[in-house]
């Protein structure tokens, strides 16, 4: 038994020590982990409703939004079902702009209800999106209702022309859904300007919260679309949201541990500033991939003008000499711990993440480890055979 608990133990200090550099669930400071441990407070009581009322107006400022916003307990694919389902209907004509896993998890979600045609604007995982494409895939499909497209997808280390796509949803009076699940907090996001009508955050990518909430802002064009939408979901119907949030409430019990956390890296935001936030995610992300091209390794994503790397997270080709296995195995055996390529990309790429309340210190020992691993494996570049 006492032998047991030593090894238990053990377990939990080397969690404590490894790094995670991964696109989400990101490293939570100690005062927002703290602030998981207050007591429960009545989620119907004047209590809750203050502390609701004040997460709303630091994340509608963090959104640069004058519409609506709800706070879900539940993670950002949630709050995407959330958007596609009280949008879509039988009658519903979605296009889906996708050039990545996430992107395509739209998709997907349109087909579960069964909107009537789901156009697919889909360009190669990596490959950036062409505005011309998209304009003529609205243009030669009747009546589109709904546009959505991934802001930056993490799959791919890209980030993709949220304004210029949203310009063409507008011109077309089609309700605009933006996933910013891993781009709010972390990089330049003005919902209104942006002509978002449905903008979504996640709670653990660049807020630096735990996972499982996530927030969705709704323009009153997405409400008129929502309201004559007769087979909304039950437990995510965005309009149960909107009467309840008038009492300062959810409609159904909150995470109450988890609210009190987000509260709280909201407060951490607001003292960094969302200015110096985002321009350290910028240089953090600029400090990684310039190790990368020094290392001889190459980065995964293809640009265009109207795209650009992300500022969250950095997808990088794995070179033939090398497997994943290597790379990952090396860097968890330094304490650090990185991300694969998923589905088409398995074995193709690994990622490393600069997103949340990561600092040049992480980001130096994650290079520090990479280089290591790179030398462990006799991986020079360009001259690699020597």
């Amino acid at each position: 038994m006492g032998e047991d608990k030593i090894l238990f133990l053990g377990d939990i200090r080397k969690m404590e020590e490894e790094l995670l550099m991964i696109p989400g669930p990101v490293p939570v400071l100690p005062r927002i982990l703290r602030a998981m441990s207050k007591p429960m407070i009545h989620h119907r009581g004047d209590e809750f409703g203050q502390l609701y009322d004040e997460i709303v107006g630091i994340l509608k400022e963090i959104f640069q939004t004058r519409n609506d916003l709800f706070v879900l307990s539940g993670s950002g694919t949630c709050a995407m079902e959330a958007a596609v389902g009280n949008l879509a209907d039988k009658k519903t004509g979605i296009v889906c702009v996708t050039n990545g896993k996430f992107g395509d998890r739209f998709e997907e979600i349109a087909g579960r209800y069964k909107a009537d045609v789901v156009t697919t604007v889909n360009f190669a995982w990596g490959r950036p999106i062409e505005l011309e494409t998209v304009k003529e895939a609205l243009e030669n499909r009747l009546n589109p209702k709904v546009v959505t497209m991934v802001h930056n997808e993490t799959s791919t280390g890209i980030l993709n022309p949220a304004k210029e796509v949203g310009k063409l949803a507008r011109k077309h009076d089609a309700v605009f859904v933006l996933d910013c699940i891993t781009s709010i907090g972390g990089d330049v996001v003005h919902v209104d300007e942006f002509c978002a009508d449905i903008a979504i955050v996640g709670s653990q990518k660049c807020l630096g919260a735990p996972p499982g909430m996530s927030a969705i802002s709704v323009s009153e064009k997405a409400w008129d679309l929502m309201l004559a939408n007769k087979k909304r979901p039950y437990y995510m119907d965005l309009v149960a949201y909107k009467k309840s949030i008038e009492k300062k409430q959810t409609p159904y019990t909150p995470a109450l541990s988890l609210f009190f956390a987000l509260h709280e890296a909201l407060a951490v935001i607001k003292e960094e500033g969302m200015e110096k936030r985002i321009e350290r995610h910028r240089m953090l992300a600029k400090a990684v991939r310039t190790a990368i091209t020094s290392f001889g390794l190459s980065l995964f994503p293809e640009l265009n003008e109207v795209s650009d790397y992300s500022n969250t997270v950095t997808a990088i080709n794995i070179p033939h000499e090398l497997t994943y296995e290597q790379i990952r195995g090396g860097m968890r055996k330094r304490g650090v711990i990185v991300a694969g390529g998923q589905e088409k990309l398995k074995g193709k790429i690994f990622r490393i993440a600069t997103m949340g309340n990561i600092t040049e210190k992480e980001v130096l020992r994650t290079i520090q480890a990479l280089e290591q691993v790179l030398m462990e494996n006799k991986y020079y570049g360009k001259n690699s055979e020597i």
